[in-house]
This record gives structure tokens, C-alpha cells and sequence, in this order.
């Protein structure tokens, strides 16, 4: 079935309607980052197996596939068939994609996770978050001053670069902490993160739980405290600790007050069941404590959205506009600050578990409590044909044996971490693009970072190269470097456009530059969000 064609005009009414929707852009993410409309959500086909349940869980959503315009040749319209493949069942794509969108007038928003970006901005500007300079925080220090830095970012984050002497405490475990943790009122509190958004986010989540302390968020987080020439540590690994009791009871109190400001409700069990077993609507469940707590064990179909991180980039969990979003933790500290931002954020119904995952509520929702890490979902039979490195080192070593090697992960980590030797870069969905570049072959072996990709890419491979023996590489790049075999840098036989992926400012080529630029389009936001009318926050 050809999904149907909608043009900007009728984005715009479903936009403003009252019905759930899915606006999801089936570029890559490097393509997607360079120009996209604010309600998308980024679901490149080449990912579509691995992403779209969790993003658009409900398959009868209302879906509107979006690409870049005529330039693309139909990827929406692939998209779209692929997922119809995949049973999804309501497709409509944007006639003339961003480029038509533009256009029309809208805006066309640069870089990822805009929506929480964006009202990180206009948090600060609205509700005057105080900020501090690094020179001033490094004056602070050097005068002796009581002072202490929270690093809002997940602990593997943190260990990357740290401020010198800064504690772990990401965004949502703040509050839940911060009393335990900085006991003295009198001890000024800094809130940084990798850039703004969670520094900013954390410093009011402390300030509008109230918090006696002195609080402010580090001005441009890690990014602005080495563009003013500090250095950072590497390998950190000071976190702070879990609340005591005093602690714990001043954190209850704290977010009840936060949450009952913002109209955060609870749901029980048997609302919950209900919620669940609605076919008309979507309902997300989001476990907000820490990924090791989930990997200890987590409401079956929940999934790990560590609280900050959920408000950091909630358009990578959620795609389904006007869904039900559940939060659940322990205590229902970290679940309702969450939620509090959420409803800021503009979404309506987000409840938090009565009770948490230790109350009676999941066994009166029919939820069994199961344990280990959030896994790799993928929603299409995998069948292809394996090799293994040893077999593959050993074909590769051979001058008479003719065979291509096609990596289809990133091209960050083929170009930086790595590749195997000889190996061709590209695409999933560009297979036509590698095909022209690496020819015929009676051999082709198709790789990825932990061989899920590739697996999924063979049997569209074999349509491209008929006469060849396509295989999947077990485990994939991981399982060639478990083996012990070598790899090696650069992007110097890459198949098609490099865009697939955001390049983070730390992994650009010239920082300072790139750290600036990035600092700056945050910055700019408010200044695009003002003149959009279809943005609206409903913060208080």
C-alpha cells in the first residue's frame, strides 16, 4: 500500500491536532542534523529494525516519514514501505520533504535532541537560572571558598573529562543526593555538564526543589571550562553518595512539593493495566533510576531512560506525540523531578508509578519484575550466513582469493576506532552507492559494530550483488577484535556520503572551533523558538 502524501499545510493541522503522531525523519543522523523539523524524530532506514518499536511502539500510530526533498530519491517513501514490512500500519509521507517544509515558511532546525535543547534555553532565560563563569569558578576554588561541583552527566560520560575534583551525580539522581552529598547549606553548589542543557536543567531542578544552597549551573559546562584554558580529568571517578535517611526524607518531601507545582499525578496498578491494555493509545514505560538498578531488575516491557538523560534527548525515547509516558523508580524521587520537566516540556500525561517498582502496583498491572540490561531489539527475522573472523583473516590473507569486505557501522568508528584492514565503508541504505564503488565480487562479507547491522544488511546485499556469496561477520567488528586480529584508522574508502552520524564537538577535528559553534547554535534556539509558533513549552 503507497502511504499517503501530505503536504506542509496538512503536517501543520496534524501538528496542532489532538491525536497521537509520529513525525520521524528516515535520513541518517549527519543528514538529519544538518536541517529537520523540530517535531522529528531521527529513525534512519538503515537503523528502522532496531529502533522503531521502542520509538513507536503502538503499530497503528499515525506515522509521517519526512527526508531532506528531491535530493533523497523517495527515502521516505522507502522508509515507509519498509516499515508497512514490519507491520506497522498508517503511513503518510511529507510531499517534498524538509526542503517543501521550508518552503513553506517553517523553520528547519540544525543539530540533535533540538526540543530539549531548546527549552533548556528558554528555561534559563525565562526562569533566570544563575549561571557561573570557569574563571570565576577557578578564582572561587583558588580562594578557598566552600564549593562543591555536581557533574549532571551518566558516570561513563563523566569518567571521559571532569572537571578537576567534580562528583558524579547524574541529572535525576540531584535532588535524590544533593543533601546527603553537600550537607552544609552554607556550601555553594555547581551544576556542569558536557555543554548547557543538563547543567542548566540540574541547577533548577535543586533551585525549584529548594535547595538552601548557593546553586548555579557551570556556564557552557565542560566545553566553555576548556575554551577558557582549563584542563580536565580523565578517569574521575568520584560519584556522590546515596541519600541517608535525613537525606531521603527531605528528597521525598522536595519532589512531592516540585510535583504537585506541575500537576505530576500517580497511576496504580490496575489504571496501569488498563493504560497497557488500551490499543488506542500509546503508553511509554521508562525506568529513571540508574542502568545498573535496571539491570538488577526492571518492570518487564519498561525501559532503561536514566531521568536526565530521558530529558536530555527525549526525542531518541519517545517519538509518539500526546503518548502516555509512566516513570518508574524506587522512591519516586527521581521519577517525579523527571516527570515535573516532562509536563514543562509539553507532555501532558506522564504519571509516575504509585509505589514505584518495589509497591504493589506492578503485580496489579500483571508486571513481573526480570532482571539484566536493556538488550538490542529488532523486529525482523535475521537469517544469513556467518563466517567467522578466523575463517574471514584467513580468506583475507589468501592473494588468490577474491572477496570485499563492506563495513556498514559508523563512520566515526571505521575512520577513528578503527576498521578491518582493506575494508570498504558505507551505508545500509545506500547499498545501490556501495555496489557502484566496490563493483562485482564473488565474495562479500558485510560487517558492523557488533554484527547486528550486518546481519540485517545481507539479504538486501545479495539483490545488489546477485552473483555473489554474501556473508554476515560473527559478532561483527567486536567478535574480529576479540579474536586478536588487527585493525585499522582512516576513512579513505568510504562508499557514499559521510553523514551518518552527528559529530560530537570532542570528536571534531579542530575542538575549539567546533565547541564554539556548538555553544553558540544552543545559545541561538531561543532566538528560533520565539519566531516558531508551532513551539510551544508550558514551564511555570
Amino acid at each position: 500500500m503507497e502511504p499517503t502524501l501530505v503536504s506542509p499545510a496538512d503536517l501543520v493541522t496534524k501538528l496542532l491536532g489532538a491525536d497521537e503522531l509520529a513525525v520521524v525523519d528516515a535520513r541518517e543522523e549527519g543528514a538529519f542534523s544538518a536541517g529537520h523539523l523540530f517535531a522529528a524524530a531521527s529513525l534512519p532506514l538503515s537503523q528502522m529494525e532496531l529502533r522503531i518499536e521502542a520509538l513507536i511502539p503502538r503499530r497503528d500510530t499515525p506515522v509521517v516519514w519526512c527526508d531532506g526533498g528531491a535530493a533523497d530519491g523517495g527515502l521516505a517513501v522507502r522508509a515507509a514501505a519498509r516499515a508497512a514490512e514490519l507491520g506497522w500500519t498508517a503511513h503518510h509521507v511529507l510531499d517534498g520533504g524538509v526542503e517543501a517544509w521550508a518552503a513553506a515558511g517553517h523553520e528547519v532546525y540544525t543539530g540533535v535532541n533540538v526540543p530539549s535543547k531548546a527549552f533548556g534555553e528558554i528555561l534559563e532565560r525565562d526562569r533566570n537560572t544563575p549561571h557561573m563563569a570557569p574563571e570565576e569558578l577557578v578564582a572561587r576554588r583558588d580562594a578557598g571558598d566552600a564549593l562543591v561541583v555536581l557533574d549532571s552527566r551518566p558516570f561513563d560520560e563523566y569518567r571521559r573529562m571532569a572537571i578537576p575534583g567534580g562528583v558524579d551525580c547524574p541529572g535525576a539522581e540531584l535532588v535524590a543526593r544533593v543533601r546527603t552529598a553537600v550537607p552544609d547549606p552554607a556550601t555553594t553548589v555547581v551544576v556542569n555538564c558536557a555543554g548547557r542543557t543538563r547543567s542548566i536543567l540540574g541547577a533548577q531542578s535543586l533551585i525549584d526543589a529548594g535547595v538552601p544552597n548557593p546553586v548555579f549551573a557551570l556556564e557552557n559546562g565542560t566545553m566553555g571550562w576548556q575554551l577558557a584554558g582549563e584542563s580536565v580529568e580523565r578517569g574521575a571517578g568520584t560519584t556522590a553518595p546515596e541519600a541517608d535517611q535525613a537525606g531521603a526524607a527531605w528528597a521525598r518531601d522536595a519532589a512531592a512539593a516540585v510535583g504537585a507545582r506541575h500537576g505530576v499525578t500517580d497511576v496504580d496498578g490496575a489504571t496501569l493495566a488498563t493504560w497497557l491494555a488500551d490499543t488506542s493509545r500509546t503508553t511509554y514505560l521508562f525506568d529513571v533510576r540508574t542502568p545498573d538498578e535496571f539491570a538488577a531488575g526492571h518492570l518487564e516491557h519498561s525501559r532503561s531512560a536514566p531521568g536526565g538523560q530521558l530529558i536530555q534527548a527525549t526525542d531518541t525515547y519517545a517519538a509518539t506525540r500526546r503518548a502516555r509516558l509512566v516513570l518508574i523508580d524506587d522512591t519516586g524521587v527521581r521519577a517525579t523531578m523527571t516527570a515535573a520537566w516532562l509536563r514543562q516540556m509539553g507532555w501532558a500525561d506522564v504519571a509516575v508509578l504509585d509505589g514505584g517498582i518495589d509497591g504493589p502496583a506492578p503485580a496489579a498491572a500483571n508486571l513481573s519484575v526480570v532482571g539484566g540490561a536493556e538488550g538490542r531489539p529488532t523486529v525482523a527475522r535475521v537469517t544469513a550466513t556467518m563466517i567467522k573472523p578466523p575463517a574471514l583473516a584467513e580468506r583475507l590473507a589468501d592473494p588468490d582469493d577474491a572477496l570485499a569486505v563492506l563495513d556498514v557501522g559508523t563512520s566515526y568508528k571505521y575512520g577513528v576506532k578503527g576498521h578491518i584492514p582493506g575494508s570498504w565503508w558505507g551505508v545500509r541504505g545506500r547499498l545501490g552507492e556501495a555496489r557502484a564503488a566496490i563493483g562485482a565480487t564473488p565474495t562479500l562479507v558485510i560487517t558492523s559494530t557488533d554484527g547486528t547491522l550486518a546481519k540485517l544488511a545481507v539479504a538486501e546485499a545479495q539483490i545488489h550483488w546477485p552473483e555473489a556469496d554474501v556473508y554476515a561477520l560473527a559478532a561483527g567488528n567486536k567478535g574480529w577484535r576479540h579474536a586478536g586480529f588487527d585493525m585499522e584508522p582512516g576513512l579513505d574508502r568510504a562508499t557514499t556520503t559521510v553523514d551518518d552520524a552527528w559529530v560530537s564537538p570532542y570528536a571534531a577535528d579542530d575542538f575549539e572551533v567546533a565547541a564554539q559553534a556548538y555553544i553558540d547554535w544552543e545559545v541561538g534556539l531561543v532566538a528560533q523558538v520565539d519566531r516558531d509558533p508551532l513551539v510551544t513549552f508550558t514551564m511555570g
